[in-house]
């Protein structure tokens, strides 16, 4: 197993998946902004204005962290309490990261498939070379014929 490692390695497949995965992340990045930041907006304007990064279900409202109280005196004043935050379903965010993964499926299919049908009509292309003894006993035959 050690062995298959290391012919596996030394012979540029891990750096070749290394960088392809380098690519891969980077293009997902750019994939995720493009809809974020040019898909959805325009999106939502058909939709009726709808900005979906605020789309969610809000289970529990979270709090600001400070709270006003009435003293002794009867004035209003403001007091430190510990900062809750919010809890919510955020279905918005879930939708455009769904239209990036199958943006970023399509994309990754279609350079598979074309990346395959090349390296097919590559070898449709290299016609095989017939064996030594068929070239010696064409060759023969050609000279039997003269």
């Amino acid at each position: 197993m050690l062995k298959e490692f290391k012919d596996f390695a030394f012979k540029g497949n891990l750096i070749d998946m290394a960088v392809g995965i380098i690519i891969g992340g980077a293009f997902a990045t750019v994939m995720k902004s493009l809809v974020a930041d040019v898909f959805m907006p325009p999106l939502g304007m058909v939709l009726g204005k709808v900005d979906f990064s605020q789309m969610k279900i809000e289970l529990q409202p979270g709090t600001a962290g400070v709270e006003e109280v009435k003293n002794e005196a009867g004035e209003i004043t403001t007091a430190a309490v510990a900062e809750v935050p919010e809890v919510a379903i955020n279905y918005g965010a879930f939708i455009t990261e769904f239209i990036s993964f199958v943006l970023l499926a399509l994309v990754v299919f279609i350079v598979i498939k074309k990346v395959v049908a090349g390296m097919q009509k590559e070898e449709e292309a290299a016609p095989a070379e017939p064996p030594v003894q068929e070239v010696l006993l064409s060759e023969i035959r050609d000279l039997l014929k003269k």
